[in-house]
């Protein structure tokens, strides 16, 4: 057996696993931020959020956008669940900072600065025939948001436990993979809505 040989082989083998070792590092380095900072994997359990996003639907969770936007009205959110801040919940935004939301015979009203009078909010995303006949009222401090899911009669929401502080805001749903069938951008968007 030729030692050139055997030096060769050795010093290739080391050669792969250094490679490999700063392959892994570099894949950490790139992956791990973006997991932690702008990007979150969410996957959906319970009947809350029907027909729009049904348990076992896989998602992208933005991070970043709400550091740097407002959450908007009928965006898909999720959140630490206030009373319990580690666990995850997936609502839709119903009513935004310093508004007054008031629920009558189902039918949702926002009143706020530029709507004194209110007005009734469009939820083309319901399934048909959807109601719910909680009669509620909230004014929304500064940094609070009212959430509900879109199947109002299997949802534990605003209504049961009260204003979403902003800061249990984690991102709004970017991208939906799975079922395939239904993989979309901006999953629940009303433009988008998978309702009737």
């Amino acid at each position: 057996s030729d030692p050139h040989n055997q030096e060769t082989t050795d010093t290739n083998r080391s050669g792969f696993v250094w490679e490999l070792i700063r392959t892994g590092l570099l894949v950490l380095l790139i992956v791990l931020p973006v997991r932690i900072f702008i990007a979150q994997p969410f996957v959906v359990s319970g009947a809350s959020m029907e027909p729009t996003l049904s348990s076992g639907d896989y998602l992208i969770i933005d991070q970043l956008s709400y550091r740097f936007e407002k959450p908007q009205r009928h965006d898909v959110a999720v959140f630490r669940y206030p009373n319990n801040p580690s666990k995850f919940y997936i609502k839709r935004i119903i009513g935004l900072p310093g508004e007054t939301i008031e629920i009558s015979d189902g039918d949702i009203t926002i009143i706020n600065e530029n709507n004194p009078d209110g007005f009734a909010v469009t939820e083309p995303y319901l399934a048909a025939g959807s109601t719910f006949s909680d009669d509620f009222s909230v004014t929304l401090d500064e940094d609070e948001y009212f959430v509900l899911g879109d199947n109002r009669d299997s949802s534990a929401d605003s209504r049961t436990w009260g204003a979403l502080p902003k800061r249990f805001l984690v991102g709004h749903a970017f991208l939906q993979l799975l079922p395939v069938s239904e993989a979309a951008f901006s999953p629940g968007d009303v433009s988008t809505a998978r309702g009737p």
